[in-house]
């Protein structure tokens, strides 16, 4: 940009984000100069760990909320000076990808199945509803990755055109995949480093199982959901009269281990160390004491089966008793029964579960218990949480599996003081959701599950050798050397064995699992910043300075960014965390795609405008939930207000004759003067709240101001600055061109379009390369004079101002109509900031005589309105 552009006759919005967007791409406005970063140094350099959006769909207004938050931090760091890297990345791997592919192409994998050639899916176009694994084609494990990075990549397309609609000034050359080459060895790399530092390990144990994704969850992707169940009072057999529990899981009772009690529980104390008998199933099983036990619930005394709940599982480990799991990867009930069922009588009633569902199943030994005389009454409904997947519909089971574990802290007492050490470290915006982070790493009850049985994502990096009869020996995995990194062990051999030799007796055998996608995307600093592929970059730009994210993910992405920085750097990988709030919807609840009420921006853009949108999130605190209502978006129209009046303030302003010229020294009047002192304030204010992450407030503070330079400063000038050249013209338009570009520069974040369009009327160069304004550029000093003796005339005149708005509105009489005379009454100290401006004030109430008088508080007075009034003044 190297020229200004002439002021149109009309200033709109409309048409701003296509022009500038156009421009700022082929000027290179927001691009990375990497060498001169490199050159540059560390601390000139503003680095931001973007969150990559799941490419899996479509954006919806919360992205465009937490995304213009950042937006607004990268935009005033590049006006401060800084060098801002600002990639964008796309988090296109996963169950969500998984499950969009399915519905848009009517497919699903089937890895037992051979590559198709030109493959041509039943359809496309789906509506992204589920649809019935029985009517999806079923198709290889490589025709379903190649459909999708095919969609992935479509969907990016679209994500980016909103982006740069919304005026985003991430450099686009700056982005990655998460299932991309850079991706899959970047997380491949961290990973075996993780197993060669003894981080990540591989064990058989009980798994939270979601049997429709047929895929084991980890414990950050859990939620609890209300769900109806009935309390179901069962007796088991002791040797002196039956001991009664209370279940909602009757038909875990061939699983049945042990009963279990509060050791302080006086009721239960004689039972300890003794037997009881399983009702139905026949199998003595242990009563034993642990602190977990509720006295106060049921009838204090519950069964331990393996796996109900995660009660149950913790209660195995500790108290190490027997695993008599029954529940299969396909959430039915297993064909064989437990070895401990023994008795002719409990082996058959278990042929009647087999195979059945465990709503079935619980069906069936509701009935075997009443024919049995052990079930005491009817089963009570009650609604309690259940543990479900974030992303399922059907309630987690948990079955025993082997899967691959990264150490997180929860069994390393030292590694969680040092994960907390660091969450202390960060400075959080706000600060009170570093408490969240602590909670979470505090309550973690188990390593980090990152194994996935699933098809598109990163595939983990091992082999395991066969033994003579063909058995995986899973305790000496075979991992692949750094310098081969990436690699698929479905389809590239293990190292040292021949593709020939894959499945066979003495060869070896691929590990089918992926990585959990958190896996990836807790690398995105590396990602982002070129770790593997560009280490100098790398060495720059990390730590990042700024993490921007959700409150809802602190638990997954934030925490495990902050654990594999630790493995692998030793260091935080940020300094900053910036935490956004909640879209709700106009009854406070939360906008989700699950609950329906979701608002895709895009209509909302065209609408009203980008900068409208972008103001409506930058009045949020970071932190704080946001409302929005499309059928009334109140604070979007409010911005788009503002948005016009900044473009018709600034063509007013261009059309007073200026010097040619700009110095503060030609500021004279003490109006001006006043109003450059307060707006130099502004500026101060503006800025402190910025560098505090407080984009809300900096905003706040513009704008209140920018509303009392238009109502009231721009009313009392601008009849001097239409007049003859002379010291007061000159002193009101330096004053107004001044002001102008510190307001063009203070709005420039958060209205980026109306701004640029506003500045190069005038300027050459984006406003978005200019300087941040300084409270110095604004407000005069030394040879000006005591500048601060005239800061509070303008708040002194328009309270002036509005008492002769006042008495016109009163006396009915429109306020063009002329004034022969009127008083104004003042404090002493009042009345000189008043008349210093008299000119102005009488200009603006077009008063022929004004006068001033000693009064105790200000009013006008005395007002005689013109005998001779036009049609249009009456």
């Amino acid at each position: 940009m190297t020229a200004a552009n002439p002021v149109p006759d009309k200033p709109a919005l409309e048409g701003l984000e296509a022009a500038w967007g156009a421009r700022w791409q082929q000027d290179g406005t927001f691009e990375f100069d990497r060498d001169g970063a490199i050159a540059a140094g560390r601390d000139a350099i503003y680095s931001i760990d973007t969150p990559p959006p799941t490419a899996s769909g479509s954006l919806h207004i919360g992205h465009v909320f937490s995304y213009t938050h950042t937006d607004i931090v990268a935009r005033y760091q590049r006006m401060r000076g800084k060098r801002v890297f600002y990639p964008m990345g796309w988090d296109d791997n996963g169950l969500p990808t998984e499950r969009r592919v399915q519905n848009y192409y009517g497919v699903r994998c089937d890895p037992s199945l051979p590559y198709e050639a030109d493959f041509v899916p039943p359809f496309e176009g789906g509506d992204n509803k589920s649809s019935k694994a029985a009517d999806q084609k079923p198709i290889s494990r490589r025709n379903f990755i190649e459909l999708c990075e095919r969609l992935t990549v479509e969907d990016e397309k679209q994500f980016e055109a909103l982006w740069r609609t919304l005026g985003l000034s991430v450099d686009w050359a700056q982005t990655y995949r998460t299932i991309g080459r850079e991706a899959l060895h970047t997380s491949q790399l961290a990973f075996v480093r993780n197993v060669a530092r003894g981080e990540a390990y591989q064990a058989l144990a009980p798994t939270l199982w979601d049997i429709t994704f047929r895929t084991a969850v980890a414990q950050a992707e859990l939620e609890d959901r209300e769900q109806p169940s009935a309390y179901h009072r069962v007796g088991f057999h002791g040797a002196d009269g039956p001991i009664y529990i209370e279940t909602t899981r009757p038909e875990l009772l061939p699983a049945c281990v042990a009963l279990v009690a509060h050791p302080d529980d006086e009721r239960y104390q004689p039972l300890f160390g003794t037997t009881v008998r399983t009702p139905v199933f026949g199998v003595d099983v242990p009563v034993v004491a642990h602190h977990l036990a509720q006295p106060d619930k049921g009838t204090g005394i519950a069964m331990i089966c393996t796996f109900g709940d995660i009660t149950d599982v913790t209660w195995w480990r500790e108290l190490d008793l027997p695993n008599r799991a029954i529940i299969g990867f396909d959430g039915r009930i297993q064909t064989e029964p437990p070895a401990a069922i023994e008795s002719h009588e409990g082996r058959e009633a278990y042929a009647q579960l087999a195979g059945k569902t465990v709503f079935s199943a619980k069906q069936a030994v509701v009935e075997l218990l009443r024919a049995s005389g052990d079930l005491v009454g009817e089963p009570k409904p009650i609604q309690h949480p259940v543990k479900f997947f974030e992303k399922g519909d059907k309630p987690l089971e948990i079955v025993s599996t082997r899967q691959w574990y990264v150490k997180n802290g929860a069994r390393d007492e030292k590694l969680r003081e040092r994960l907390i050490e660091l969450g202390r470290s960060l400075d959080w915006h706000p600060d009170f959701m570093r408490v969240r982070y602590e909670n979470w790493v505090n309550g973690l009850t188990g390593d980090w599950l990152i194994s996935r049985q699933r098809f598109f994502g990163v595939p983990i990096p091992v082999w395991y050798p066969l033994d003579g009869v063909g058995n995986p020996l899973f305790d000496q995995p075979i991992l692949p050397a750094e310098d081969s990194l990436p690699v698929d062990p479905s389809s590239d051999a293990a190292p040292g064995f021949q593709e020939s030799q894959r499945g066979q007796a003495g060869g070896f055998v691929g590990e089918h699992d992926v990585m959990d996608t958190w896996m990836t995307s807790s690398l995105t600093p590396q990602l982002a910043g070129g770790w593997v592929d560009d280490p100098e970059l790398f060495q720059t730009v990390y730590p990042f300075d700024l993490r921007p994210q959700g409150q809802d993910i602190i638990r997954t992405w934030l925490f495990s960014t902050v654990l594999r920085s630790q493995l692998e750097h030793g260091v935080a990988p940020w300094s900053n965390a910036a935490i956004s709030g909640f879209i709700v919807d106009p009854d406070r609840k939360k906008m989700s795609k699950s609950k329906g009420n979701v608002v895709t921006p895009a209509d909302i853009l065209e609408k009203h405008g980008s900068d409208a949108v972008r103001y409506w999130a930058a009045s949020s605190r970071l932190g704080t939930d946001a409302s929005f209502d499309p059928q009334n978006p109140t604070q979007i129209k409010i911005g788009r207000r503002l948005a016009i009046k900044l473009l018709n303030a600034a063509k007013f302003i261009h059309g007073f004759d200026a010097p040619t010229s700009l110095d503060l020294a030609q500021v004279t009047a003490p109006l001006d003067r006043s109003m450059l002192q307060q707006l130099a304030d502004v500026v101060t204010d503006a800025t402190t709240a910025l560098e505090n992450y407080d984009h809300a407030r900096a905003l706040e503070t513009a704008e209140t101001f920018f509303w009392t330079f238009c109502d009231d400063y721009l009313e009392l000038v601008k009849e001097r600055a239409y007049g003859e050249h002379n010291a007061g013209q000159v002193s009101a338009v330096v004053a107004l061109r001044t002001a102008l570009s510190a307001f063009l520069r203070l709005f420039a974040p958060v209205l980026p379009f109306a701004s640029e369009e506003a500045w190069s009327w005038s300027e050459a160069g984006s406003v978005h390369l200019a300087p941040w304004p300084q409270a110095a550029e604004v407000a005069g000093a030394g040879d000006n004079g005591d500048w601060a003796d005239a800061r509070a005339v303008l708040t002194v005149v328009g309270r002036a101002l509005t008492g002769i708005r006042g008495a016109k509105t009163a006396a009915k009489a429109s306020q063009r109509t002329p004034v022969d005379s009127a008083v104004i009454g003042a404090p002493a100290g009042e009345l000189a900031a008043i008349e210093s401006a008299s000119a102005d004030l009488a200009s603006v109430g077009r008063i022929a005589e004004l006068r001033f008088v000693a009064a105790d508080t200000l009013e006008v007075t005395d007002i005689l309105l013109a005998q001779t009034l036009s049609e249009e003044e009456r």
